[in-house]
């Protein structure tokens, strides 16, 4: 299946998980999986949150950031890949001076 992210509607979402600023994604959703392209401005983040239902992986496209996973943090960059699995807390964050771009994929684990 081809997935069109250039051909997609982009999702602003405000302070998303109570994160900074807002939140861009081109996101295909088919009810067991999110897979998106996203966007996270300098300053903006994606709040700290906890993955109840499922697992989430963030592999770094371009720009600059970090990830805050339970008590630790992480430098990000291009080619950077960050998974935060079931169970686990982690927020994003764009502390870099452009925007950050990452593809990610969160899949639903039953």
């Amino acid at each position: 299946m081809y997935i069109d992210f250039d051909g997609m509607q982009t999702k602003e979402l405000p302070h998303f998980k109570g994160g900074e600023k807002t939140f861009r994604a081109d996101m295909f959703d088919d009810g067991d999986t999110k897979i998106m392209r996203g966007r996270l401005e300098s300053g903006a983040s994606i709040g700290l949150h906890t993955h109840e239902g499922n697992c989430e992986i963030i592999y770094i496209l371009s720009g600059n950031g970090k990830v805050k996973y339970d008590d630790t943090e992480e430098k990000l960059s291009a080619g950077s890949c960050h998974y935060c699995p079931k169970g686990h807390s982690h927020s994003l964050i764009n502390d870099g001076d452009e925007d950050l771009v990452f593809f990610a994929v969160v899949p639903e684990l039953r």
